[in-house]
């Protein structure tokens, strides 16, 4: 009998931690979500994509993610239309989401009660539980489902405290309060949809590190954002190093064909199209003699070569 109520009991507590609803992801989910990643991963089970590749990522156009991005099969990964803090800065950085909904009084005390159990501060809005996990390198992304006035995630506060952990910035489908305070933060950014005066109210923390929308983007996180003046663009970690190297060697092609159609070598038709075995070697001797330009090293750009017909 004893052994039976044993039982039951154990089924019970079972079922309850099933039934529970984390605030934050746990590392077992976020690496299922980014199964294609091989490399190393943070403790919360996010890709480590390295900062060698975050620094040259800055270095490419949004057009050019975005290409490859689309070859890929990746249609849904671009945001533009945004209000940037310094639009004269690119950034880059590893992905942590949030998802805010209007504020339901019963959810938002069974947030609040799970973020107990997760060991989440308990003074202060619940919009800081995302800045508390972030580490160096990190752009913490947010959709606050676009709301302006009530709907300030952060301020000039929270804006330091982001900086001080990540280096990096904000993206926001929402708005944030102070951002005059948030464009003196030295290193500091934000892609947001707008700024007011008033605090955040009638709105709450839904989850954190699981799949959000951006405007047409969907998020994961984990994704590596490419953040410029002229949009975002969220890449899957496994494709970054490939997407870069490619775009890389794409503006090595052009700067070259530029050149020599400068120099009337070739004829316009001739380098817009697949490039006859002339021009091939050509633009491999023009790389040999002008090794300074090589963003990339040496054995990269010769992997990449061998297995493509340019």
């Amino acid at each position: 009998m004893i052994k039976i109520f044993s039982l039951i009991s154990m089924l019970f507590i079972g079922n309850m931690f099933a039934i529970a609803q984390h605030v934050g992801s746990n590392p077992e989910y976020i690496k299922s979500l980014t199964s294609e990643w091989k490399g190393e991963r943070f403790p919360d089970g996010r890709p480590k994509v390295p900062d060698a590749i975050l620094e040259r990522l800055k270095n490419i156009s949004v057009e050019e993610a975005w290409s490859v991005l689309r070859n890929k099969g990746f249609y849904n990964q671009y945001e533009g239309d945004w209000i940037i803090i310094n639009p004269d800065e690119a950034m880059t950085g590893r992905v942590v989401t949030a998802q805010y909904m209007p504020l339901r009084p019963d959810m938002e005390k069974q947030i609040k009660e799970q973020g107990k159990t997760e060991g989440r501060a308990q003074r202060g809005g619940t919009n800081s539980w995302p800045i508390d996990i972030l580490v160096n390198g990190d752009v913490y992304v947010a959709d606050s489902y676009g709301k302006i006035a009530d709907g300030t995630l952060i301020g000039d506060n929270l804006g330091n405290s982001i900086y001080a952990k990540s280096q990096r910035g904000v993206i926001f489908y929402g708005s944030v309060r102070d951002q005059e305070g948030l464009s003196e933060i030295k290193g500091f950014n934000g892609w947001i949809k707008g700024s007011d005066p008033s605090f955040i109210q009638q709105m709450m923390l839904t989850s954190i590190n699981a799949p959000i929308r951006i405007g047409r983007a969907t998020v994961l996180p984990g994704d590596v954002v490419l953040a410029k003046k002229y949009g975002v663009v969220f890449i899957p970690a496994y494709l970054v190093e490939e997407l870069v190297i490619t775009s890389e060697i794409t503006a090595l092609r052009d700067e070259f064909g530029h050149q020599r159609l400068r120099e009337k070598k070739y004829l316009a038709g001739e380098i817009d199209s697949e490039w006859t075995e002339e021009i091939k070697k050509d633009f491999l001797n023009w790389l040999n003699n002008n090794p300074g330009k090589l963003p990339m090293t040496k054995e990269e750009l010769d992997n990449y070569l061998k297995e493509r017909n340019y």
